[in-house]
């Protein structure tokens, strides 16, 4: 049976978007297919080959409407008033047995109109990693873009060198990003980011309309996608994650985590981390992240400026309310989540003080982010403070303190359920990628494997939990293009 696809976007947003037509390839090969997540939207079983044509874009189903989506942007700060799908295509959108709607998106599938000039291919290496960090960030329980497919192009792709192509099948719940609305505001086509606005709400926020239809959809748009990256970007924050390239064109308006570019995860906690080779002032460290997302929603509420009242003056000010809604969100988001990780039940008002402590010791010491977590509930457990230094020892038993009217044991379970023991080290990913390059995917698969179930320790995995050594750094990624 076909695939089946519905174009909602196609249909509503004329002016957003180009036709287009990839050109395929000579000799797709399928390299990976995540059945569980296929099976989840409810597609039917597809051959190797079928698999490897469709989801390379050499083949497109008769219900397809393959276009590149025109976006807008904000990169590191300056303004890119046209941007788009330079090597992206939307084939169309899948809705799943539950009804939720998603888009299948293909990366590296070859120029379009929005190229720039580039050849608008990908390679195997990047595409990999957007597939093992998005199926990671899924199984933390963080909203995230998937991939359905990565397939071989049997093209190589010149960069430094020449490397093998690849396409990468992504899932999102949608591509709208606060760069979209960016591309209609500032040609002054209030109509068209009007019926954006609305189309937005309804496909990702349809228990918001009907309090829009009461004032404002820009609005009612600008407080709920504040409220989704308040939370999205305090979960980055509690499990470590550097995003690396927070442009308004990579803020999704659903609050989905996209393009997993040059993004890692901390080993030794420190706020200024960086990993992004191109980020050389340090703008989307780690600790910059929240700041960041707020910087981003300022440049979504100018772009609604024009549509969310009759005066600039009272756009204004609710922009700012709505920036305040953020750091609220983010703040409540950040706490809840700390107290969770730390097994603080209920609220104290030492829980902040006892938290940054934490990481003030973290950071002095030079802890691994993720494993120490783990290891402060083993020590809970064992009621013996797993590091010697004085300052821990001191602050375990103020921790131990907060714990008095509990079980240390029942304690200690509750943080292993949301402190993951694995995640996609950076030293195991880049050997897992050159592996696969070199065509052994045997690497590549485990470590999938592993961060899929990042909760539940796995007997002779334990390499999979440590971070780095320190014949490893400093370490750099790239955007892949």
């Amino acid at each position: 049976m076909p695939i089946a696809f519905e174009n909602t976007f196609a249909e509503a947003l004329e002016g957003l978007y180009v036709p287009w037509t990839p050109k395929g390839f000579a000799s797709p090969e399928l390299v990976l297919f995540n059945a569980p997540l296929a099976q989840s939207l409810g597609l039917e079983p597809l051959g190797e080959d079928e698999a490897a044509r469709i989801f390379s874009g050499t083949k497109i189903p008769s219900s397809a409407r393959p276009l590149a989506q025109a976006y807008a942007g904000h990169q590191f700060g300056g303004f890119s008033p046209q941007l788009g799908d330079g090597r992206a295509l939307l084939v169309g959108e899948l809705v799943d047995p539950g009804g939720q709607r998603f888009d299948l998106h293909l990366k590296g599938s070859g120029p379009t109109p929005f190229s720039r000039g580039g050849d608008g291919k990908a390679t195997l290496g990047p595409m990999l990693r957007e597939y093992v960090i998005g199926e990671a960030m899924h199984h933390l329980g963080l909203p995230t873009t998937r991939a359905l497919a990565v397939v071989r192009t049997g093209e190589p792709v010149m960069r430094e060198t020449a490397l093998p192509g690849a396409v990468l099948a992504r899932i999102g719940a949608s591509h709208l990003r606060v760069g979209t609305l960016e591309y209609f505001s500032t040609r002054g086509e209030l109509e068209k980011l009007q019926r954006l606005v609305r189309y937005t709400l309804e496909r990702h926020y349809p228990d918001r309309v009907e309090l829009a239809e009461q004032g404002n959809d820009a609005l009612e748009l600008l407080r709920v996608v504040s409220l989704a990256q308040a939370q999205l970007i305090a979960q980055w924050m509690h499990i470590g994650f550097i995003h690396g390239v927070m442009n308004t064109d990579n803020m999704t308006l659903s609050g989905e985590t996209i393009d997993y570019g040059p993004c890692a995860f901390m080993d030794a906690y420190e706020p200024a981390t960086v990993f992004s080779s191109i980020d050389h002032g340090g703008r989307y460290a780690y600790g910059n992240q929240p700041a960041i997302g707020r910087w981003n929603l300022a440049r979504m509420g100018e772009a609604l400026l024009p549509i969310l009242a009759p005066t600039e003056e009272a756009a204004i000010e609710l922009v700012h309310a709505s920036l305040e809604l953020y750091l609220e969100a983010f703040r409540s988001t950040w706490q809840a989540g700390m107290r969770t990780k730390l097994g603080l039940r209920g609220n104290s008002d030492q829980d902040e003080t006892l938290v940054a402590d934490l990481f003030d010791w973290m950071q002095a010491t030079h802890q691994d982010y993720t494993s120490t977590f783990r290891t402060l509930a083993a020590g809970l457990r064992a009621d013996t403070p797993p590091f010697s230094d004085e300052v821990f020892t001191a602050w375990f038993a103020r921790w131990r303190v907060r714990h008095a009217d509990a079980s240390p044991r029942a304690i200690a379970d509750e943080m292993d359920r949301v402190n993951p023991i694995y995640v996609p080290r950076n030293h195991l990913v880049e050997a897992a990628l050159g592996a696969a390059v070199r065509g052994d995917l045997g690497p590549f698969r485990t470590l999938v494997e592993v961060v899929s179930s990042p909760f539940v320790e796995r007997p002779g995995r334990a390499a999979y939990a440590e971070p780095a050594p320190a014949d490893f750094g400093p370490y750099r990624t790239f955007c892949g293009t």
